[in-house]
């Protein structure tokens, strides 16, 4: 099979899985991840078929949407690369990407590393900057029934793996918990290039925010 076949049926295949997925991580995500990952790997040197598949596949079952499960994403991911012809060397490749790609707060260790990988977690990281970052943060927490902002509720910057997973705090917490951490952990030049802007615009709204909440403008 073609690889342009093997990219277009997992297009279709993601399509399908995340029909009703929640906005932040639906097939929209997906495909704005996978543009990124593309524009990146320009400037690597890389599988190109990887990192395809890998940034197509890498919330094809996101944890959070699985009671935690994080073996559900990769079991699926290599299901479907079976069923459609592709080698094993690039399925496994793939699983790695998928188990690895997440930020999991705490001091969690990532256990694979590649270029391929890094090109991918670049463009996943991106997305959750900027105007996007912001829209699907507050997308989130309106899912999970969050409070939007508590002053009393301080960002708690030193969680464990599991405190990360299993928090209730605040929306805007999160943005000091994660999202803001995301631009030193770039791992591309140009991944962290693109960080630059996103990052400044978060920090800028973040600024308007307090002042609104203040009743201030």
């Amino acid at each position: 099979m073609k690889t342009d076949n093997r990219i277009s049926d997992t297009i279709d295949f993601v399509k399908k899985t995340l029909v009703d997925a929640e906005g932040g991580h639906d097939w929209w995500h997906v495909y704005r991840v996978w543009q990124l990952a593309r524009q990146i790997a320009i400037t690597e040197k890389v599988d190109l078929l990887v990192v395809e598949l890998g940034a197509l596949l890498h919330d094809i079952a996101d944890s959070k949407f699985h009671e935690g499960n994080e073996e559900v994403g990769p079991l699926k991911a290599r299901e479907f690369l079976q069923s459609v012809g592709v080698e094993e060397k690039v399925i496994f490749h793939v699983e790695q990407i998928i188990s690895n790609v997440s930020f999991k707060g705490g001091r969690e260790e990532q256990k694979f590393k590649s270029p391929e990988l890094d090109i991918v977690q670049d463009a996943d990281r991106l997305d959750a900057l900027g105007a996007i970052g912001i829209a699907r943060t507050f997308n989130y927490g309106g899912f999970k029934n969050r409070e939007i902002y508590n002053p009393e509720i301080k960002p708690n910057m030193n969680m464990t793996k599991e405190e990360y997973k299993n928090s209730t705090a605040p929306t805007l917490n999160h943005f000091y918990e994660k999202l803001l951490l995301l631009k030193g952990r770039m791992n591309t030049s140009t991944g962290k290039q693109m960080a630059e802007h996103r990052q400044q615009f978060m920090e800028q709204y973040l600024e308007e925010f307090y002042v609104e909440w203040e009743g201030k403008l």
